[in-house]
């Protein structure tokens, strides 16, 4: 009798899913056209994982047009006509055709702000409920998620039957953040009053477990990942043509820093740089009236402008304000001005998985200083028979030094960086073009050949 009881309530909160899974398969042999859905609430924002969503969409529509295209977003306050101007201004990207946007009501329930505390888990659940949504709200042949959201992967696969795709800029979770919680450091997302504590430290860890080991299942149920395979699309075909000028041509001596204004990026790291290295310049006695640091960044919704909002009080607080400026949601040609105008590019941020701004800069120009670890380190920022491409760093004083040593060289050692950064000897060629649009669009078209078969 328990059994058959068991057996009912099983049937019972199955049932619905059932049910759900059979109406998709029917709508699934309507006739209607192929379509890829790319899962992205953000995608009328300025970073590096909307430039590689825009460079994906119009590497895929040019291959397969008999495909048709659709972007979930959470930016029901922008038209599509706006959000495609954006793209364009922001990226220097026209698609071959059009996209079908899908409006999602429920983004709210992603942003960290919702979840004080347990806040990835928060996240994680509140990614399903925006997953159904968009599930019951368009149905795609192959899903992909090109912002992280691998929570969302058993929806779409299990109960929409889609192929799943994913392109992770940076792992909600990973063995280097479990690292981080038991040096006991503390961070952006591991607060002095737990990092100061060893039984709350071990408790964080236990919940960092805990979340890993369910991450890493639901990760494991995309057919295609596509962090490993591809590097993202970076501008240095037409960064790298921008001519090299000397300090006195340059209206001021700028230090230029592109990232969007999110914690993991420690902008407030820069600004302490800056402040440290201000500090030593005038301690050797050097000009820095004409020294600037410009931060330039995307801002996503209320919560990223709260926190520029926080750093220009930070700026005041240090007494630097007057010599930082912000820019934010700037255009391609301002990006490129900005590159050509500046001499030193800054970049902050621990364990960037590969790092578009950094690649761009060296690019245009900029003499990069990194953070010494992740992409920048082990891929972008290296050295090639003994010629230097830029300078690695991992406090405010190691950066500030860094970025003194550029101050002090010549315009002749300026521009031997730049050149190599540059990738113009030969020994350099291929490494330049790994990094390229037009590699990044050949990587993507081989990944999705086998889930886009005509």
């Amino acid at each position: 009798m328990a059994l058959n009881f068991v057996s009912v309530v099983i049937l019972t909160a199955f049932l619905p899913l059932i049910l759900l899974k059979m109406v998709f398969h029917w709508h699934r042999k309507t006739g209607r056209r192929k379509t890829v859905g790319f899962f992205h609430p953000y995608c009328n924002a300025g970073g590096g994982g909307e430039k590689v969503m825009w460079c994906a969409i119009n590497a895929l529509q040019k291959k397969y047009p008999k495909w048709e295209f659709v972007i979930y977003t959470g930016d029901v306050e922008s038209p599509p006509n706006l959000i495609l101007k954006n793209a364009k201004e922001r990226f220097n990207i026209s698609l071959e055709r059009g996209v079908t946007f899908v409006y999602l009501r429920t983004r709210f329930l992603v942003e960290a702000k919702m979840y004080p505390i347990f806040t990835l888990l928060g996240q994680s659940i509140g990614s399903v409920i925006l997953g159904l949504e968009a599930l019951f709200r368009f149905l795609p042949d192959v899903y992909v998620d090109s912002m992280g959201y691998a929570f969302t992967f058993p929806l779409f696969k299990y109960i929409g039957g889609c192929h799943i795709a994913c392109y992770v800029h940076y792992p909600t979770i990973s063995t280097d953040m479990l690292h981080l919680i038991q040096s006991g450091a503390a961070t952006y997302n591991n607060r002095a009053v737990v990092s100061r504590s060893p039984l709350l430290s071990r408790c964080k860890l236990i919940y960092y477990q805990f979340f890993a080991a369910i991450y890493g299942f639901v990760g494991s149920r995309a057919d295609l990942i596509l962090v490993h395979l591809v590097y993202p699309p970076c501008q240095t075909e037409e960064l790298s043509s921008l001519p090299l000028l000397n300090d006195d041509e340059k209206p001021r001596w700028d230090i230029v820093s592109v990232a969007q204004f999110r914690p993991e990026k420690n902008h407030e790291l820069q600004l302490r740089a800056f402040k440290c290295l201000l500090e030593k310049a005038k301690a050797l006695k050097m000009k820095t009236e004409n020294l600037h640091l410009i931060l330039i960044g995307g801002c996503r919704h209320a919560e990223d402008e709260m926190r520029v909002n926080l750093l220009k009080d930070l700026a005041k607080t240090l007494d630097i304000d007057d010599q930082v400026q912000f820019h934010l949601n700037v255009s391609f040609s301002e990006l490129k001005e900005a590159f050509q105008n500046g001499t030193i590019g800054l970049h902050t941020m621990w364990n960037e998985h590969f790092g578009i701004g950094v690649v761009d800069g060296m690019a245009a120009g900029l003499i990069m200083v990194a953070h010494n670890s992740g992409g920048p380190k082990m891929d972008i920022v290296i050295s090639h028979g003994g010629n230097r491409t830029g300078f690695l760093a991992d406090d405010e004083e190691s950066f500030a030094g860094a970025i003194l040593e550029v101050m002090k060289m010549s315009s002749e050692e300026k521009r031997t960086i730049q050149l190599a950064a540059r990738q113009v000897f030969p020994l350099w060629r291929e490494s330049v073009e790994r990094f390229s649009m037009a590699r990044f669009e050949e990587s993507i078209l081989n990944c999705f050949r086998m889930l886009l078969s005509e």
